[in-house]
C-alpha cells in the first residue's frame, strides 16, 4: 500500500482508545476499504499518487475518523455496564448493612483483587477499572493508618510507603494511559470521598480516639455515596462520547464529596475545597499526560 496511505491509517491508529483487539479488527477492516477504494480509482485510470490522495481526501481527516469510529464502538453492553458496577454495589451493601467492620470487608476485596488482578493480564478491558481503583483502597488506608504510628516511625515507613505507591500509582497510569486517561479517572473516582469520610470520622472521634470503626457512624451515607458511584460508572461505560464521560467523572466525583461535606457537617470550606481541587488534579494530570505523548510525535498526516 502506498506509504501517504499508511501514515494516514497509522495516524488513525494513533487517535483510536479502543479494547487493543477491537481496535484491530476495525483498523484491518478500514485498511481494506481503503485498499479497495485504491484499487478502483486506480482502474479508473488515476496514477497511483492521484488515487492515494483523493482515497485520503474521501475519507476525511484521520483525527475526525478516529473520533467517529471511537464514538460507533466505545459504548459498552450493559453486561459491562454491570461489571463496572458491581465492585461499588459490593461496598456499598457492606456499608449499607454494616458488615465491613465485622470482618466481612477482607472477604469482599479477596475477589475484587483476584477480578483486578486477572483482568489486568488480560487485555484490561474498561470495565476494569472501578474494580482495580478499590484493589488500591487497601494502599490507601494503610498511608491514612501510617499517621497514626509514633512520630519516628511514622516518618521512616512514609519514606518507605511513597515511592511504592508511587511507583504503582505509575505503572497503572503508564499503562492504562495507551487506552484513554479516562479510565484512570474511572478507577481513582471513589478515592475523594473515601478520604472525605475518613477525615470527618477522624474529627469525630479525634485524632487519638480514631479507628476505622468510627465509620459505622457514617455507614448509610457511605453506602449511599458508593451507589451513586456504581450507577455513574454504569453510565460511564453506556455513553458514547468523551466529552459526555468526562462530565459524569467531573460531577459524580464532586456530587459524592458534597454529600460527604453535608452528611457529615464535618468538612469545612477549605477543606472540602481541598478534596475537590486534588480530585481534578487526578483527571487533569492524566488527561495533559496523553495529550503531551500524543502530540510529541510528529503529525503523521497533513
Amino acid at each position: 500500500m502506498a506509504t501517504e496511505l499508511d501514515r494516514y491509517l497509522r495516524d488513525i491508529r494513533e487517535n483510536l482508545r479502543l479494547d487493543p483487539g477491537e481496535q484491530d479488527e476495525v483498523l484491518t477492516e478500514l485498511e481494506a476499504h481503503a485498499e479497495d477504494r485504491l484499487e478502483e480509482m486506480k482502474e479508473a485510470g488515476l496514477s497511483e499518487e492521484e488515487a492515494v490522495q483523493r482515497c485520503v481526501g474521501l475519507l476525511g481527516s484521520a483525527r475526525v475518523v478516529a473520533r467517529q469510529i471511537y464514538e460507533a464502538h466505545s459504548q459498552g453492553t450493559w453486561k459491562q455496564a454491570l461489571l463496572a458496577s458491581m465492585p461499588h454495589l459490593i461496598f456499598a451493601g457492606l456499608f449499607a448493612l454494616k458488615w465491613w467492620g465485622s470482618g466481612w470487608l477482607p472477604v469482599a476485596m479477596c475477589p475484587v483483587v483476584a477480578t483486578a488482578v486477572f483482568s489486568w493480564g488480560r487485555g484490561r478491558p474498561s470495565w476494569l477499572f472501578p474494580w482495580l481503583g478499590y484493589a488500591l483502597l487497601p494502599v490507601v488506608i494503610a498511608g491514612l493508618l501510617l499517621l497514626y504510628l509514633p512520630t519516628g516511625w511514622a516518618w521512616s515507613t512514609i519514606l518507605l510507603y511513597v515511592p511504592l505507591v508511587l511507583w504503582l500509582l505509575s505503572y497503572i497510569t503508564i499503562k492504562a494511559i495507551k487506552k484513554d486517561w479516562l479510565y484512570i479517572g474511572l478507577m481513582l473516582l471513589p478515592v475523594p470521598s473515601f478520604v472525605g469520610w475518613f477525615l470527618a470520622a477522624q474529627q469525630d472521634a479525634g485524632f487519638a480516639g480514631f479507628s476505622l470503626g468510627t465509620l459505622n457512624h457514617y455507614a448509610l451515607w457511605i453506602g449511599l455515596t458508593s451507589l451513586v458511584l456504581a450507577v455513574s460508572a454504569a453510565v460511564f461505560v453506556r455513553l458514547r462520547k468523551r466529552w459526555l464521560k468526562t462530565t459524569v467523572l467531573v460531577v459524580s466525583g464532586l456530587l459524592t464529596l458534597g454529600m460527604v461535606a453535608v452528611a457529615s457537617g464535618r468538612l469545612s470550606f477549605p477543606v472540602f475545597l481541598a478534596l475537590a481541587i486534588l480530585f481534578l488534579i487526578s483527571l487533569s494530570v492524566p488527561a495533559l499526560l496523553e495529550h503531551r505523548l500524543r502530540h510529541s510525535r510528529q503529525p503523521l498526516t497533513p
